[in-house]
């Protein structure tokens, strides 16, 4: 099948207008050390926004001819592209949310590169190193913004939700925009787009200027999740890992959405790090919502967290259900209890240098059979820890659903086994099937066939 595609030379428009020619070779080098597959792989992702592919290996194979070169001129650089998908374009002139998300990229994974990944001052073996890492990766994207009241929601749930779900969390959205709040989600469609769009309304009745709407990636998953036009900053992460950071680390506060296995995943995260001794007393509100349709879901998630996990789990989130409006006083009432909380510490207001994050969270996890098949899924840990593996698990089964690595690896080698204790395995089995069922997995209109099997 054959799909419209565009030819096009565009320039920067206020970032990243020189690079180095070293820069240059290493985004233009096809070789396993170079970076032109993954510039490559962000770039087409970025092209097409608003498509209904969540499918990385899909999206490639698409647009096999897609292309994208970097032309070094005197005055500044120009990126040449070829076979474009169509719809990023009007009347043959590239949407401009989509140019300036192409140059974010450019930037982002240029400056990992160069400045983070080969540079002995970052010792990205030890958690202060990564942390720094985050910090200067976020900072460099112009992210950190000490001139701000703590203000920033994060936004969590899932790419693949029915109407109804999208609707209530733009309406969330457009409540918590009512209350000056900004909206950072992982930058996709579905419940990262709703509460988005539902924000810039809100934003713009209060008449408020400069209303953030951060989008947080990383080149796994930005191919099945391709930047919704809402997003105004867009940041490349290296890794889930430092994604998920860089999250926490900004945020002040965690809504989630209905969502499926990646969703999971983040819920798991940001537990296992509020579960951590240090982090005890640490203020960190966090709400589960959704339509009175989602309560079974909810329902759910809380069943298998306290089965795996236990009540001290269950203590630290908030379910509200079909009530937009409780969601966003909550969401304002916890926020300002960060404020005194970091105020009364000197702490920074714009990133959470306070919060203790566990090198088990921060640790890269490459999901392959042999991983997934010796993961520590077992009561005998400290409970943490117990979520740091448990994400990890969550983390595998959205490789092999939607990153191309992870579904080439599916087809190569067949499911990945995932196995454990009963008392974690039968919860697990459970919720994921669930997820199938729901059709939380992939986009509506679309089968899905298990990537893993659950092995008692």
């Amino acid at each position: 099948m054959n799909y419209d595609v565009v030819d096009t030379l565009i320039s920067p428009e206020g970032r990243l207008e020189v690079l180095s020619k070293a820069e240059v070779a290493k985004l233009l080098d096809t070789s396993q050390g170079g970076l032109y597959q993954i510039f490559r792989k962000c770039a087409l992702a970025v092209l097409n926004s608003g498509s209904s592919i969540d499918d990385g290996k899909e999206l490639l194979e698409r647009y096999k001819d897609f292309d994208i070169k970097i032309i070094q001129r005197e005055r500044g650089i120009k990126l040449d592209i070829r076979g474009a998908p169509a719809h990023a374009f009007v009347d043959g002139k590239m949407i401009k949310g989509i140019h300036e998300h192409l140059f974010s990229v450019l930037r982002d994974i240029v400056y990992v590169n160069f400045e983070v990944t080969d540079n002995p001052r970052f010792d990205l073996t030890r958690p202060e190193g990564i942390t720094d890492a985050v910090f200067h990766i976020l900072r460099n994207a112009n992210v950190i913004q000490p001139q701000r009241n703590p203000n920033l929601v994060v936004c969590w749930g899932g790419h693949s939700i029915n109407r109804v779900e999208y609707n209530y969390s733009k309406h969330v959205g457009y409540q918590l925009g009512l209350r000056e709040l900004d909206i950072c989600t992982g930058c996709g469609p579905g419940a990262m787009k709703g509460p988005m769009k539902g924000a810039t309304i809100g934003h713009a009745k209060q008449r408020l200027q400069g209303g953030r709407y951060l989008g947080i990636s990383e080149p796994g998953i930005i191919a099945a999740e391709s930047p919704n036009p809402i997003v105004n900053d867009l940041v490349i992460m290296p890794d889930i890992e430092k994604r998920l950071e860089a999250f926490v680390r900004t945020g002040h506060g965690i809504v989630v959405f209905p969502g499926g296995a990646g969703t999971a995943e983040e819920i798991l995260y940001i537990l296992g790090i509020l579960l951590h001794p240090e982090n005890a007393e640490v203020p960190f509100p966090l709400v589960f919502t959704g339509p009175a349709t989602a309560r079974e879901y909810f329902e759910q998630i809380d069943h298998f967290i306290g089965l795996t996990l236990g009540e001290d789990a269950r203590s630290r989130y908030k379910i509200i259900i079909d009530d937009p409006d409780a969601v966003a006083r909550e969401m304002q009432t916890g926020i300002r209890q960060v404020r005194e909380f970091r105020k009364s510490r000197s702490d920074a207001y714009y990133f959470n240098w306070g919060l203790r994050i566990d090198p088990e969270f921060q640790k890269p996890f490459r999901p392959t059979h042999e991983n997934m098949r010796n993961l520590s899924l077992h009561k005998n840990q400290e409970t943490h820890l117990l979520a740091a593996n448990l994400r990890r698990a969550f983390s595998g089964v959205v490789a092999g659903n939607v990153k191309e690595e992870g579904i080439r690896a599916i087809e190569q080698f067949g499911k990945f086994e995932i196995h454990g204790e009963n008392e974690i395995m039968a919860p697990m089995d459970a919720l994921l099937q669930s997820f199938v069922e729901q059709s939380r997995m992939k986009l509506p209109g679309k089968e899905y066939v298990p990537c893993y099997r659950v092995v008692r």
